[in-house]
């Protein structure tokens, strides 16, 4: 068990109760939620201790004044926009986000559908929501939004969107991803409310930056790696410096469009309530570190892991050159190298060794086990079993004898026509899950699963995409070097 650094329980109530009074200045708030509610598990990596539900729970406390407004742009809806996380389509997170709210009892005010130019996917996706009893709205483009404030704010901007009336007076605004519209979403609703003489304000629920931690704090730059492809870059607030003669982190894009959000928010409610971005936020996350170092380590150890799933990108044309310099600067704020992960350094000096592909993990006591590749199971597979073994305590023995991996071994190259022998990560947990009925080691192997989470684990190679699903499922931390396993051109996923 890994110390924590982070007070979850002191958060959740903190931010509960700043929810609460910031709700006070309106008779309805619409809160935007940036980042993930239910597996906000960058937070939970840089933050030891943070839980990736905490907003979930945090809402729960507020849940009879909460109604959830769920916004996905039609441009990603007719693209089929991809979540490169969980590997859905934005329309397949849109659903699954709704069905979450309603399983844990947060009410779906509404869905609204941004970018409306009469996709035909968008309409399908409309008539269906409807079908199923959610209220649907579209909201259109408004040509140089958010500059041109008159037409915004006229029957030829806001006015044409269509609105969703809501009972409760938070109103949390939230979306499958970034570039879905939730801050024009939230401002149309108040210009509706207000028309309708509803009191109706705006906040943003904010994670990072860490707005009362310094500029170069490994927290808030371990943000600026996670968002490199949006290029974000933290800076000081100078609306909060000259109001306040007071330092506040807050990022470029807030504060490049905080002059003309202001004007528009202050027109809609006749009242300037904000004097800053970061007075627009709602983090309390800065107040709940318990440990600074342990939360400086972790970050840093996440900046080190978001370099290597850069490099790797690049690797599949999937990240650009510029990505990679951004993360060698932040590296080198942060103080770190690739070389401080133990695990790399550890499995590149086992490939060297062995001359072909390696993993290594570090377990949460901070040893170090290692797999290679042999001609019954991948490197990941044995990494795995050799972690399972360690962790239980057993003899350095074969959990799984060539009887019981033969016939997997056949099934995969004969029967299913596949080229790689080797049994990936799954195949042989199944394998181990099938041993533990009758072999006791097996049994104990299987049990100290659960203690792989939060471990670090790393391969000298590209592992497939079986493999990656299968130690993210553990709750493992992943890194790989840029290369493939072979020189082929075409790399399957399995």
């Amino acid at each position: 068990m890994k110390n924590l650094g982070f007070d979850n329980a002191k958060y959740v109530k903190l931010q509960s109760s700043k929810i609460a009074e910031r709700v006070a200045d309106f008779n309805k708030l619409y809160l935007e939620f940036g980042g993930k509610l239910f597996d906000d598990f960058h937070a939970s990596r840089v933050l030891p201790g943070f839980e990736p539900d905490a907003k979930i729970r945090m809402l729960l406390k507020l849940k009879d004044r909460v109604e959830m407004m769920v916004v996905i742009s039609a441009d990603h809806i007719e693209k089929n926009k991809i979540r490169s996380d969980l590997g859905i389509t934005y329309s397949q997170d849109l659903k699954r986000l709704i069905d979450a709210f309603e399983l844990v009892g947060l009410k779906i005010g509404g869905i609204v559908i941004t970018h409306y130019k009469k996709q035909l996917e968008a309409t399908k996706l409309r008539k269906q929501l409807e079908n199923s009893g959610y209220k649907v709205a579209y909201h259109y483009t408004i040509d140089n939004y958010p500059n041109d404030i008159e037409t915004i704010l006229s029957a030829k901007g806001f006015g044409r969107n269509e609105y969703i009336s809501t009972n409760a007076d938070i109103v949390v605004v939230t979306a499958p991803g970034p570039g879905s519209g939730k801050m024009a979403t939230c401002l149309s609703q108040m210009y509706h409310d207000n028309n309708n003489g509803i009191k109706a304000g705006y906040a943003k629920f904010e994670t990072f930056p860490v707005w009362n931690l310094p500029l170069n704090h490994p927290v808030n730059l371990a943000y600026e790696a996670a968002t490199v492809d949006l290029d974000d870059i933290n800076m000081i607030d100078p609306f909060h410096l000259e109001n306040y003669q007071k330092i506040a982190i807050n990022y470029n894009r807030d504060v490049e469009v905080f002059p003309v959000l202001n004007q528009l928010m202050t027109r809609i409610n006749g009242k300037e309530y904000y004097k800053s971005p970061t007075d627009m936020g709602v983090n309390m996350v800065g107040f709940c570190l318990k440990d600074n170092d342990i939360c400086c380590q972790a970050s840093r150890d996440e900046i080190v892991r978001r370099y290597f799933a850069a490099i790797v990108n690049q690797t599949k044309d999937k990240a650009d050159e510029n990505e990679i310099y951004k993360l060698e600067t932040i590296m080198r704020k942060a103080e770190v190298s690739i070389d401080s992960r133990k695990v790399y350094t550890s499995a590149e000096n086992l490939a060297k060794k062995t001359g072909e592909p390696a993993v290594a993990i570090e377990l949460n006591d901070g040893r170090i086990i290692t797999g290679k590749t042999s001609k019954l199971m991948g490197a990941s597979s044995a990494a795995l079993l050799n972690a399972c073994k360690a962790i239980a305590k057993l003899p350095d023995v074969k959990l799984l004898s060539e009887e019981i991996i033969q016939p997997v071994q056949t099934l995969k190259t004969h029967y299913l026509k596949g080229n790689n022998p080797r049994l990936h990560t799954d195949e042989v947990l199944v394998a181990l899950a099938i041993g533990s009925n009758e072999d006791e080691m097996c049994k104990q192997a299987l049990i100290a699963l659960d203690e792989l989470a939060n471990c670090e684990i790393h391969s000298s190679v590209i592992l497939s995409e079986v493999d990656i699903n299968t130690i993210k499922k553990l709750g493992m931390h992943l890194t790989m070097s840029p290369n493939y396993q072979s020189k082929k051109l075409y790399h399957k996923s399995s």
